[in-house]
């Protein structure tokens, strides 16, 4: 009974046979791809393409990113202490260079004022009668030098006076306001007492004139110079936005990865409506530029050992080409420089690359499954996997 049960549970022996011949034609129909593949991409065909050798302006060019800002951000306050007594603007308004801002109860710095007015009026009165009762040196030098501190305070009195009123050092639009009505100001612009609403400063930032605050490399940084002519690349703008180096950092900063970067800042040219304070940008420094450069596609150029050439077509109609040997210089993204071996108008081969095996390697896949599943054996050329197969090759 127990050996009835046994041989019910046993696999039979034609049917592990025919499991292994399945497991072993799968590793056979791979390796057999693999050949195929290798066989009939001994190389693939390459489609190729030509390029006309050219003249045109080679540049030079160091890449760094950064952000766009405005070109003036003035941080305005009252150089005077006082209370504020008004508030002419609110954040996004356009102000004019010399337009009120805001300005403070001025009575006790006009009542100075009227003082040092009238000390000048006592010394210059008091100088012209010691004149007229014919003073000594001593009492003439003494005389003027009483007048000269008065019209020092005086000066200093009109000039209080006038700060007084905050006024805007610049065309822009307002993007701050740090002070209310009824805020006290101390001689430095902050609030000199607690509760104040804001920091006593009103920020106003250059409207259309913009500049780019980026970082350079270290490596790169020694051939950035003031006045470089920049490309700028702005997310969001399809032209290409100009600029100029205005100013290189002396001192490296660290960013965000820890590598040491220096700071650099380009003026953009011009002015303009579509930029915008924050935005990121991309930078193209070029730091040499010549023009009329015989130039050739990077792609056409190949290597033999120290050899350079390219294959230069020699008949159109029929795709004819030569080797000519080249001798090459600068390098610009997918252009080279060419030094000799090829002339204005030349055109060279640039090759071009397929897929190994090409069409009908699926077909030839299938051919190669019937033959081994016939019992054709392998094509001539085809290496079974080292080891052989698992359970013997199919029969």
């Amino acid at each position: 009974m127990i050996a009835s049960l046994i041989r019910r549970v046993r696999p039979p022996r034609r049917r592990r046979r025919l499991v292994l011949s399945l497991v072993a034609l799968v590793l056979v129909a791979g390796a057999a791809g693999g050949w195929l593949l290798l066989r009939d991409g001994e190389p693939a065909a390459a489609a190729t393409t030509t390029a006309t050798v050219a003249t045109q302006t080679l540049k030079q060019t160091v890449t760094a990113s950064g952000t766009v800002e405005a070109a003036t951000t003035a941080d305005l306050s009252f150089d005077v202490s006082g209370t504020v007594s008004a508030v002419y603007v609110e954040p996004g308004d356009r102000v004019k260079k010399g337009q009120r801002l805001a300005a403070l109860d001025d009575d006790v710095l006009q009542a100075e004022l009227d003082a040092a007015e009238s000390a000048l009026d006592a010394a210059q009165t008091a100088r012209s009668e010691h004149l007229s009762d014919g003073a000594s040196a001593e009492q003439t030098s003494a005389d003027k030098a009483a007048v000269l501190a008065a019209e020092s305070s005086l000066a200093q009195a009109e000039e209080a006076v006038a700060d007084a009123v905050l006024r805007s050092t610049t065309a822009g639009t307002v993007t701050a306001v740090g002070v209310e009505v009824g805020d006290p100001v101390g001689s430095s612009g902050s609030p000199s007492s607690s509760g104040d609403s804001g920091d006593g400063t009103i920020t106003v930032v250059s409207t259309g004139t913009y500049v780019v605050e980026a970082s350079v490399a270290s490596s790169d940084v020694q051939e950035v110079k003031k006045g470089l002519q920049t490309e700028i690349t702005v997310s969001g703008i399809d032209d290409t936005v100009y600029g100029t180096v205005s100013e290189v950092g002396l001192v490296a900063e660290a960013d965000s990865s820890g590598a040491a970067v220096f700071p650099v800042t380009i003026a953009v040219t011009g002015e303009r409506d579509d930029l915008y304070t924050g935005t990121s940008a991309d930078i193209a420094i070029v730091v040499s530029q010549r023009a009329d450069v015989l130039t050739v596609d990077s792609r056409a150029l190949r290597t033999d050992g120290d050899t350079t050439y390219v294959e230069k077509v020699t008949d159109r109609a029929t795709g004819a080409t030569e080797r000519v040997e080249v001798t090459t210089g600068e390098v610009s993204g997918m252009t080279t420089e060419v030094l000799s071996g090829l002339v204005e108008g030349d055109v060279v081969q640039v090759p071009g690359f397929s897929g190994p095996g090409g069409s009908g390697g699926n077909e030839q896949m299938q051919d190669l499954r019937r033959q081994i599943e016939q019992g054709g054996g392998f094509p001539e050329g085809f290496t079974p996997p080292q080891g052989g197969f698992p359970g013997g090759a199919p029969q």
